[in-house]
Parts: structure tokens; sequence; C-alpha cells
């Protein structure tokens, strides 16, 4: 129950993102076009809302395990062989996301004392986005390789069959 009550709101949230990024631009656009004018904070507060948006949407699509991926020949093994290259791909990808984590960390904390020229947000704030995406994927991963390795990850989760898997 909550976890499906936090999802939705995830999706609000990313819908109200790409709204106000939907605005922002196009009433830029029909300022500049129509008035000779523009809302001066657009440009720079649509970029940070995109890195946003995007950060966050791939943080649901890892959570709803539908990244891309090529299963054509993973799916033709045995479940023993599925299990050790599922284990391998999430402890891959867990080390990336540590890594990113680390990285984001030190650019967050340095970004701090930063501002952005128009809006005047701190840098680090926007370069928060990345903290958040990597440690919540990580997160995911650590569930994943938890299941993985107690055997409660049924076989047909080895192999992710989404529509979006790659072959």
């Amino acid at each position: 129950m909550m976890s499906r009550l936090v999802a939705r709101g995830v999706d609000a949230l990313l819908i109200a993102m790409i709204s106000v990024m939907v605005v922002l631009v196009f009433g830029n656009v029909v300022l500049r076009y129509a008035f000779n004018s523009g809302i001066v904070f657009s440009e720079e507060a649509s970029r940070f809302i995109f890195m946003w948006l995007t950060l966050i949407g791939a943080l649901v699509v890892m959570k709803d395990n539908a990244h891309l991926g090529m299963t054509t020949i993973v799916s033709r093994l045995g479940e023993t062989a599925q299990r050790i290259c599922r284990g391998i791909s999430d402890l891959g990808a867990l080390a990336c996301c540590l890594l990113l984590a680390h990285g984001a960390w030190k650019l967050v904390v340095l970004g701090m004392d930063d501002a952005a020229p128009v809006t005047g947000v701190p840098l680090g704030l926007v370069y928060s986005c990345l903290l958040v995406g990597s440690a919540g994927m990580a997160l995911i991963l650590l569930h994943s390789l938890w299941r993985l390795l107690s055997g409660v990850m049924p076989p047909g989760e080895l192999v992710p069959e989404g529509g979006a898997s790659g072959e």
C-alpha cells in the first residue's frame, strides 16, 4: 500500500515537473516571438527541472526493471547461469552507482557555495539530483541482490522480459 502511494506521488511529481517545464519553455518562446521579451529565468529553471526529471525518471524505470537489456543469450541459459548473470549485472551496476554517488556527494558539497547566475539557486541543490538518483538506484540494486542471494527472487524475474528489453 505504502509503495503504491509513493509510486503515485513520484508519478505526480514527474507530471508536475514536465508541466512546469513545458509552460516555461513554451511561454518563453511565445513571449520572445510575439512580444520581443521573455522570462529571464526560464532557460535555467527548465534545464534544472530537466535534470531532476531525467534522474528521477531513471530511478522509476530502475524500480520497474525496465531499462534496456540484452536478454537474447541470458534467456536461453539455465536457471543457475541466469542467477550468476543477474548477480554479475547487479554487482556491476551497483559499483557504478556507488562511484556516481561518491562523486555526486563531492559535487553537491562543492556546489553549495556556488549559485546559479540567474535564479540564484545553490548549484549543490541542482546537482543533488545525481546523488538522489544514484543512491536510489544503489538501494534498488542492493534489494535485488539480497533477493537473488537469499533465493527469494523467482526464476521469472531473473531475465527482464519487459517491452523495453533490447535484443
